[in-house]
């Protein structure tokens, strides 16, 4: 597989739509930046007339659930990868209405600065999680440090592990362990959340770092009937502000990454 080719999510821009009609609707989004980077997008979505009402919620899937069921207008919480995964058991139902932040993972290390300094033999700790262990995978590709069997894509496992040229050794770990291992490994690849709860943040900590435009972006999504609404139009134009782009910038660096 070659190199960066896992890297670009095709999706296009909107243009600021025409001023929408006044009008409500409610918005999933998970703790955290989502949440964050969302409380800017209500303020700019208001000046445009549209009425955000932000509703908070850990159920992961169950967001997507709650659009699809009406109770919601918009889901944001998901990266592509998940959404197109879910999306082929209920076609067309929901649709991606713009990428909004990355989350990257990153790799960490206690002994070396950069992944090239990684000795020959060295031990690289990757998520145990079946969806987080193929992200971690690919990014180790990214970084030149394994080489994966071609077609393994976006679900790539260890057994894809094709190229090993430096003999690293990869040792799974359940995520909630990996931050904690790092004393003992020489290397791990930890995702956001897990790392922000260890008091490590990818921009700053991390020795490398996953693309802004990663596969693994993560998205708005509506329902498939919607996804032309003016509210819509409006509701992207405004997460693509430049008071959004700011505050990406000024408040969470390069530990979250803006792919548009």
């Amino acid at each position: 597989m070659k190199r960066r080719a896992l890297l670009a999510l095709g999706l296009g821009t909107t243009a600021f739509a025409v001023r929408a009609q006044p009008c409500s609707v409610s918005v999933g989004v998970m703790p955290g930046p989502h949440a964050e980077i969302m409380t800017v997008v209500q303020q700019v979505a208001a000046d445009a007339g549209l009425n955000l009402r932000l509703l908070e919620q850990d159920a992961g899937r169950g967001v997507n659930a709650e659009v699809l069921a009406g109770r919601l207008d918009a889901a944001c919480f998901q990266d592509a990868v998940a959404f197109n995964t879910e999306a082929v058991r209920h076609p067309g139902a929901l649709a991606i209405a713009t990428p909004t932040v990355t989350l990257p993972f990153a790799l960490y290390s206690r002994r070396v600065a950069h992944p090239r300094q990684l000795a020959h033999g060295s031990t690289l700790a990757i998520p145990r999680e079946r969806a987080a262990a193929s992200r971690a995978l690919v990014l180790l590709h990214n970084f030149g440090l394994v080489a994966l069997r071609d077609g393994s894509g976006l679900t790539a496992t260890p057994r894809d592990v094709v190229g090993n040229r430096y003999g690293f050794k990869l040792l799974s770990l359940p995520q909630d362990q990996l931050a904690g291992a790092l004393p003992r490994v020489d290397a791990a690849v930890i995702d956001r959340p897990h790392a922000g709860r260890a008091g490590l943040q990818p921009g700053r900590d991390s020795i490398g770092l996953e693309d802004a435009r990663s596969p693994w972006t993560d998205v708005l999504a509506v329902r498939g009937a919607d996804r032309s609404a003016a509210w819509v139009n409006t509701l992207v134009a405004s997460y693509r502000s430049e008071p959004v782009k700011r505050f990406i910038l000024e408040h969470f660096q390069d530990s979250v990454r803006r792919p548009w």
